[in-house]
């Protein structure tokens, strides 16, 4: 994503994926129709995984292989279902088959010898006994040949090495946290180890980034990556530099955290941003807050996200193989609405770029915004926002922290009785992992007191029209739209606009909880 067309407003169209889900409640979907050639069959399973009772505790390969033989049973049994809807690729999440929260001790027993894929040509079903400890992707191969489809799934590896290797750990070993795909085949097509650790003492981070790539039939190229790796530059925003990778593979074990980074959230946001096709498989444990997958292009979403069922899901959708974008469309203010011809009036006058960000009205914004509009600081997400109540049925604030200053012009229909708030942070997150971000955000507040901003809540009643844009230092912006009960919205427009960048929403299906720009600056974590 660059800002070569920063000039342009960018507009969001419609479109339609089919959408079967065997064994739940159907997502959000459009009726069924046949397969064309300019579509694939893809299938996500978010999947509630039998865990270790004493994930510290160690044990025999015999006693882990049992436990990873139950879960690899429900996985089985995926492949098959996806297989009678026509799926050509599968994708299971991170730490679906081992569990987590191990010693680098303790997971040993649970972990498969991995040979390198791009030295050894290796089909594990047909050849079970070239490589000791390989129980693990025995079966994920021959699932693959027996559905006849690409299979990605996520499993513990070892590597053995030599005290000459000055990065060699002093058990002689290398573990890691390995993606591993298969073709329809069988054969081991290739390994992701994911570099960006979350709090993995089981596990080393490779000495040098892997950027994998593989190719498929049915959709040409593919990306793969692991769960965090989606907030850093390596491997995710490096692999997408090649344009001929329009998909992504991506198991991940996320929990998530409201306002701003629930799964569904980030996953949406980076398919939005990168104008790609995003297939994401979560760990399905909500008691831990870990629940979220979905099968994401630009333009539409497949999601599941489900605190109270205990079981998995399986989401199966039919996928453009060129995921349509956003189509640019020129400022000729007669074809655009009066909220966006405000939006540009506005943009051409910036009278706050100097200002105080105190100083929150707007000389010709509408009477309801006032200058009694107070900023106030709250934690969000471990970060101290700067932010300014939404009062009223219309208006036009800004609010500043650092370099950035994030605006919002909006109208209600009706005024909820509930607060919300725009907040801006531009600056170093610090708490669970390190990396520099810069944020406009819409939230709904948890109460009616301001320090209630910031917290984690689902559901909101209040509907608005709003521009949302922001004078941003990166061209790495995620998109996020979230309204009551979890459900993901899409933007009517967003882009670059006089050095700005904005979101534009009307018509929400429900009452807002998020809308978000959310930056990335890689160069500064």
């Amino acid at each position: 994503m660059s800002r070569a067309g920063r000039q342009l407003a960018l507009l969001v169209c419609s479109c339609c994926l089919a959408v079967a889900i065997p064994g739940g409640p159907a997502e959000e979907g459009c009726p069924a129709e046949p397969r064309q050639a300019a579509h694939y069959v893809a299938a996500v399973y978010e999947h509630r995984s039998f865990l270790s009772p004493d994930p510290l505790a160690l044990t025999s390969r015999k006693q882990a292989l049992e436990l990873m033989h139950r879960n690899l049973d429900i996985y089985e049994q995926q492949v098959t279902t996806a297989a009678r809807k026509g799926a050509q690729i599968i994708v299971f999440p991170e730490d679906g088959i081992h569990g987590f929260n191990f010693t680098r001790t303790s997971i040993y027993p649970f972990l498969d010898f991995m040979p390198s894929p791009h030295s050894v040509r290796w089909n594990p079903c047909l050849e079970p006994h070239r490589f000791n400890d390989t129980e693990v992707l025995q079966r994920l191969s021959c699932m693959a040949m027996k559905g006849e489809m690409f299979l990605v799934a996520n499993l513990g590896t070892k590597q053995p090495c030599h005290s000459s290797d000055p990065g060699c750990p002093s058990d002689g070993r290398y573990q890691f946290n390995t993606n591993v795909v298969f073709s329809s085949n069988g054969t081991l097509v290739d390994r992701y180890r994911k570099h960006n650790l979350y709090f993995e003492a089981a596990f080393d981070t490779p000495l040098e980034v892997d950027h994998v790539v593989f190719d498929t039939p049915f959709a040409g190229k593919f990306g793969v990556f692991t769960c965090f790796d989606i907030l850093f530059f390596d491997p995710a925003v490096r692999l997408l530099r090649d344009s001929e990778v329009k998909h992504v593979v991506y198991p991940t074990a996320w929990m998530n955290q409201l306002p701003l980074l629930a799964a569904i959230q980030i996953q949406r946001g980076f398919a939005i941003a990168f104008g790609i096709n995003l297939l994401a498989a979560n760990i399905h444990h909500p008691s831990l807050g870990m629940t979220g997958s979905g099968i994401h292009a630009p333009l539409k979403s497949f999601w599941h996200h489900n605190m109270e069922s205990p079981e998995g899901h399986l989401i199966i959708a039919e996928v453009a193989k060129n995921p349509p974008g956003l189509v640019s469309t020129g400022n000729a203010t007669g074809k655009m609405d009066p909220s966006h011809r405000k939006f540009l009036e506005l943009l051409a006058g910036d009278p706050y770029s100097e200002k105080d960000a105190q100083d929150v009205h707007c000389d010709g914004a509408p009477k309801s915004t006032t200058n009694a509009s107070p900023t106030f600081n709250s934690e969000m997400m471990y970060d101290n926002f700067t932010l300014v109540p939404v009062w009223g049925r219309e208006g036009h604030l800004h609010v500043c922290a650092n370099g950035l200053c994030c605006h919002l012009l909006y109208q209600r229909p009706t005024v909820s009785q509930e607060l919300y708030a725009l907040g801006v942070f531009d600056g170093l997150h610090t708490v669970h992992g390190t990396y520099y971000v810069q944020v406009c955000a819409l939230v709904k507040c948890g109460g009616l007191g301001f320090d209630t901003c910031g917290q984690e809540i689902t559901e909101a009643t209040g509907m608005f029209e709003f521009h949302l844009w922001g004078n941003f230092s990166t061209s790495y912006i995620f998109p996020m739209l979230l309204t009551s009960g979890m459900t993901l919205e899409t933007p009517d427009q967003l882009g670059w606009e006089s050095d700005h960048y904005f979101l534009k929403k009307r018509g929400l299906s429900s009452g807002l909880v998020t809308a978000a720009l959310y930056g990335r600056l890689y160069e500064k974590d």
